[in-house]
């Protein structure tokens, strides 16, 4: 008889029990990997039926991977570290689109009522409207705010008050002021007409006419009017979201575009077919919509500032518009305020970008700056008499490298520098003067063009 000690007895109990651990652990470790086989599948089917059923189920299965996303996570990195599942779109990711748009929605909300449509009337004969009413013929600055709008003709012999154009613009005070392109107002036989968001219409007078930047400030009587804030154009990045809103066409009044700043410190020969230009430095390029008509309207950022001026558009082109950057505009805004004159500073100077052809045909030791220089007339002086350029000692064949420490070059050219600066200022010019290179002062003074 075989004799079992109490040992043994022992030893096959904790076997038994060890044998029996395993098994639950087994067992648990199966049901674990059933469970995220099973929510993996979930997933799977969850997004199967958001694809196949779109709209309909496109929310429910938005929310179920946000609730299981987190879970599943855990438990997966937990008992299978190794494992790498691909990032899951939750609520979050919609709810950011939601507060971008949302942001716009309630910038344009609050700035819409203060930005106006201008309507441009004239007195037209009778007899030749019929160039009036061919937008093609009409002399559209910038390629054609003035849009024309239709009149009766006749054959009769008198003038029509008649519509022949159309620009934007905003209030930047409560009691009426509202700033424009100078080009919106340019036409000094022309009637204009503020017409607000409300439909309510005002008769403007033009205070100031900014006959360098394409700027103007014009007023209509009233008060309690709503208006924008300017910002600060200075500060602007590339990429940023902008809105302009302006009137489309001339006929789709309070109309809104958006986009990002495309490009800074851009230089355009702005113009139309009749071969009138005007240059525009340092401009913002944007890729928001600017149509016909939305010359002078505003371009917002996202905080609702005005930080442009809309001005332009690239014809042949797809979203490239531009806009005068609202610190351009501060003078002239200033200047209108207390009543003064808009004055622009000269320096009295005739000269030709130096260029490195123009480098090597006259010899010069510099290939960029201005070459002081006189006309093919014998009126044509090089240095104005008694003008700041004069008084500082410059002569012909002098040669101006920098302002204020900005070298002069095509991107930054001698007359866009000196419009920088106000009526009186001192500013330093460095010279190439009789082969000598030196500093002299110059106190800028009024143009009288």
């Amino acid at each position: 008889m075989n004799n079992i000690s109490s040992e043994d007895i022992i030893s096959e109990k904790n076997k038994s029990q060890d044998e029996k651990k395993n098994k639950q652990h087994a067992s648990q470790e199966r049901h674990v990997r059933l469970t995220v086989i099973a929510f993996i599948a979930i997933i799977v089917l969850t997004i199967v039926l958001s694809s196949l059923f779109g709209a309909v189920f496109g929310f429910v299965s938005g929310g179920a991977a946000g609730i299981f996303s987190s879970k599943i996570t855990q438990k997966i990195h937990r008992y299978f570290p190794n494992i790498k599942l691909p990032p899951i779109n939750t609520p979050a990711d919609k709810q950011q689109i939601i507060v971008e748009d949302s942001a716009v929605i309630d910038v344009v909300r609050k700035s819409s009522p203060a930005v106006v449509s201008i309507i441009i009337s004239r007195e037209v004969p009778n007899n030749i409207q019929d160039f009036f009413n061919d937008p093609e013929s009409f002399f559209n600055p910038f390629s054609g705010d003035n849009s024309t709008q239709q009149t009766p003709q006749s054959d009769q012999g008198g003038t029509t008050k008649q519509q022949i154009g159309g620009g934007s613009g905003f209030f930047i005070t409560s009691d009426g002021l509202l700033l424009t392109n100078r080009h919106v107002v340019e036409d000094t036989q022309a009637s204009y007409t503020v017409v607000t968001g409300e439909g309510k219409q005002y008769e403007a007078k033009v205070l100031a006419r900014d006959p360098v930047r394409d700027v103007a400030v014009i007023k209509i009587e009233g008060n309690n009017f709503p208006t924008l804030s300017l910002g600060d154009s200075d500060s602007l990045q590339i990429g940023q979201t902008i809105i302009a809103i302006g009137n489309s066409l001339g006929e789709f009044a309070n109309s809104v575009s958006r986009g990002i700043v495309s490009g800074l410190k851009r230089n355009v020969d702005a113009g139309s077919g009749f071969g009138n230009t005007e240059r525009l430095t340092d401009i913002i390029q944007t890729d928001a919509a600017i149509n016909l008509g939305n010359s002078g309207g505003p371009l917002i950022d996202i905080e609702g500032n005005v930080i442009g001026i809309n001005v332009a558009m690239a014809q042949g082109a797809q979203n490239i518009g531009f806009a005068l950057p609202i610190n351009q505009a501060k003078r002239i805004i200033e200047q209108a305020q207390g009543g003064a004159k808009i004055s622009i500073p000269f320096l009295g100077v005739r000269y030709i970008n130096i260029t490195p052809v123009i480098q090597k045909e006259a010899q010069l030791p510099f290939d960029y700056g201005v070459l002081v220089l006189r006309g093919n007339k014998i009126t044509d002086l090089a240095v104005i008499p008694g003008s700041p350029a004069d008084k500082a000692g410059i002569i012909e064949n002098d040669i101006i490298f920098e302002v204020n420490g900005q070298k002069i070059n095509s991107d930054n050219q001698l007359s866009d520098a000196i419009i920088k600066y106000n009526v009186g200022d001192n500013i330093t010019l460095k010279i190439w003067h009789k082969g000598e290179i030196k500093d002299i002062q110059a106190t800028l003074q009024e143009s009288n063009k």
